[in-house]
């Protein structure tokens, strides 16, 4: 066979596997359609009303618009209204993922009168979360957190609150505290998150995981903690690994790159965020594009790349002035400008800057005032047209929208006005009681501690050394005792002193306790050598309650053997445990020797401990334990009590 013979045998052969290849695809849509028309068919006959079960039979085509807008013919036609709902909601999702915003709420508007109309309350707050987020991604602050809140109100007054509704309620938590974030609210930020993270940990949700995690990492990023920020921001990527989400995997990679920028380590942040600018391209999603455009332009300045940084940053402007992303746009406007600082183009750099302030200025004011206008369009909508149709003039219609606007403000402003100074007399009263709480505490902690008992005795024991002509130990004791009645009185004023001082203040006490005892107690301190003592914050004298309860119920009735042992370790990153343990009597003894005195001493010093304890928690992510141990021994004979004090630190 020649040369030209096997040329024709070898096209012939292309062709007809390319005929086949085309054969097949076309069978393979053809049958995808049709497994596609069959679920319809059988979910039209099912009818099916949770969003969950919808989700689940069709998972596969909900970014596929053609499909769904099938979906909506359909069901509209059999008057299948949670079948309409559930493809409207999704095609919304679908414009809202290409940043076409209006398109975005018509449908979701739409998908929420379909649900109303089917009185489906997990539809209703799903629609309502959805158009707070299009609002949220369109800078429209006060109008996403009405929908928000709407939301939230309708599924937390739900007579059962469902599985669906709990995810709803963890939506409308996140989303409020994203609007927090861009208000700059990030301590009422981080309360909504962790609401939120405590829901879908509970319900193990992975996605709400991954978005709940990056949020609290960003706002821990604005407030400068960002080896925290980016510990929040692994825990979010690892989650959107599992998941397989590729927003997500762009949105963790920008907050890394950006905290890495922070850090000064511009190579790794330039090699993260370029991958994260690929994703979202790819993705196709003009939000993240834009921002990774901006985060990768702001890299590229940090390594000093400038023409190409401008490249970067002139592209991500472009891309959110066409979608109005005002805020890539005003991050592209500052990192423009010190790129034309650095290059002395000083004119061009001063332009910039001032449309960056601008625009700044713009959006804080929009956010501010937004609340307030949009008040005005949804109460007021329907009287300004019955007005505007009776008037004769154009004249007459402006003046009457200025009269009602200006009129309008007056009483936005003096109803805002009179709510501000309600909240505030209830604040201001709020205050007050609690701090009158910590002083009443203070002062019974300062009554508790000069106890005249304490007191007279021990000035009793140095009086004996003194009558003994045992002069050093006198002038040793009665230092001792000047020393840590100096030292109780600077306590009190103090609500916190440091865990160093707190030790040795209690070193003293049991120095001038050990008198009357004819230091017959041994007592040992043992402190955590990686325990930084002097940095850690403790309520002032909260040792000396347990210390007195171990030497007057635990060892007073003893006659030999006494031993106090104090110790202070660090059990984990957010608690301090310190422990104090005795060999005295044991609790059960010493309550019997007490009911049989005539003369009752009641002891108040554990009760103030606790309450003074619960009001310095109330600053911790943390709470206080004390825990009390009986300790027994092999014959099971009592033989001492044990107090575990975990307190919070920072």
């Amino acid at each position: 066979m020649n040369t030209k013979n096997h040329y024709r045998l070898f096209k012939n052969t292309i062709f007809i596997m390319l005929c086949f290849a085309t054969t097949i695809s076309s069978v393979a849509q053809e049958l995808d359609l049709k497994s596609f028309y069959k679920k319809v068919d059988s979910i039209l006959i099912e009818r099916p009303d949770k969003p969950a079960i919808l989700d689940s039979v069709f998972h596969n085509v909900k970014f596929d618009t053609i499909k769904l807008s099938y979906l909506v013919h359909k069901s509209h036609q059999k008057d299948y209204l949670e079948g309409e709902w559930f493809a409207l909601n999704s095609l919304g999702n679908c414009f809202r993922n290409i940043s076409d915003y209006e398109q975005s709420i018509g449908l979701y508007k739409k998908a929420f009168a379909t649900a109303r109309q089917s009185g489906n309350l997990e539809m209703e707050v799903i629609s309502l979360n959805m158009l707070g987020v299009v609002y949220r991604r369109m800078d429209a602050i006060r109008s996403a957190l009405d929908y928000h809140k709407q939301a939230l109100n309708l599924a937390e007054n739900a007579p059962e609150i469902t599985l669906g509704l709990k995810r709803s309620i963890a939506v409308s938590q996140n989303s409020m505290g994203n609007i927090y974030l861009a208000l700059k609210q990030y301590d009422l930020a981080l309360i909504q998150f962790y609401k939120s993270l405590a829901i879908e940990e509970a319900l193990d949700n992975k996605l709400g995981l991954a978005i709940n995690n990056h949020n609290i990492g960003y706002a821990k990023e604005k407030t400068g903690h960002y080896e925290e920020a980016l510990e929040y921001y692994n825990k979010s990527l690892d989650y959107n690994y599992q998941i397989e989400s590729e927003i997500g995997i762009v949105i963790c990679f920008n907050s890394i790159g950006k905290v890495y920028i922070y850090q000064d380590k511009f190579t790794e942040a330039n090699t993260i965020i370029k991958d994260a600018l690929q994703r979202a391209i790819k993705e196709n999603d003009q939000f993240y594009i834009a921002i990774s455009y901006v985060n990768y332009g702001l890299s590229e300045l940090k390594l000093n790349n400038l023409e190409f940084a401008k490249t970067q940053l002139n592209k991500g402007l472009e891309i959110a002035k066409e979608f109005n992303l005002k805020s890539s746009e005003i991050e592209a406007y500052k990192y423009l400008s010190e790129i034309y600082e650095l290059s002395g183009q000083h004119d061009a750099a001063l332009d910039t800057f001032r449309k960056h302030v601008i625009l700044d200025e713009s959006l804080t004011n929009e956010r501010n005032i937004q609340y307030v206008n949009d008040l005005i369009i949804k109460y007021d909508t329907e009287k300004k047209t019955n007005q505007i149709k009776e008037l004769a003039s154009e004249n007459e219609i402006v003046k009457l929208r200025l009269e009602k606007n200006k009129r309008t403000l007056l009483l936005s402003l003096l109803g805002a006005g009179l709510v501000f100074i309600t909240l505030y007399v209830l604040y201001r009263q709020r205050q007050l009681k609690n701090e009158k709480k910590i002083l009443t505490l203070e002062q019974d902690m300062l009554r508790n501690q000069m106890n005249p008992h304490f007191i007279f005795n021990s000035l009793n024991s140095i009086k004996l050394y003194i009558i003994n002509n045992e002069k050093e130990n006198a002038v040793y004791y009665l230092n001792k005792f000047s020393k840590l009645i100096r030292k109780i009185l600077i306590a009190s004023t103090e609500k916190e002193i440091s865990l160093q001082d707190e030790i040795e203040n209690m070193s003293l006490y049991m120095n001038i306790e050990n008198i009357r005892f004819s230091n017959e107690i041994d007592y040992q301190e043992k402190i955590d050598e990686s325990l930084n003592t002097s940095s850690i914050k403790v309520p002032s004298l909260i040792l000396q309650p347990f210390l007195e309860n171990a030497i007057w119920h635990g060892l007073s009735s003893k006659t030999q053997n006494k031993k106090i042992e104090l110790v202070a370790k660090k059990t984990h990153d957010n608690h301090v445990s310190i422990t104090i343990t005795d060999n005295g009597i044991g609790r059960v003894a010493s309550e019997k020797i007490k009911n049989e005195k005539k003369i009752k001493r009641h002891s108040v010093g554990l009760n103030i401990t606790k309450a003074r304890l619960e009001n310095f928690s109330k600053t911790f992510k943390e709470d206080y334990s004390i825990d009390i141990i009986d300790l027994y021994n092999d014959d099971n004979e009592a033989c001492g009590t044990q107090v575990v004090l975990n307190i919070p630190i920072k």
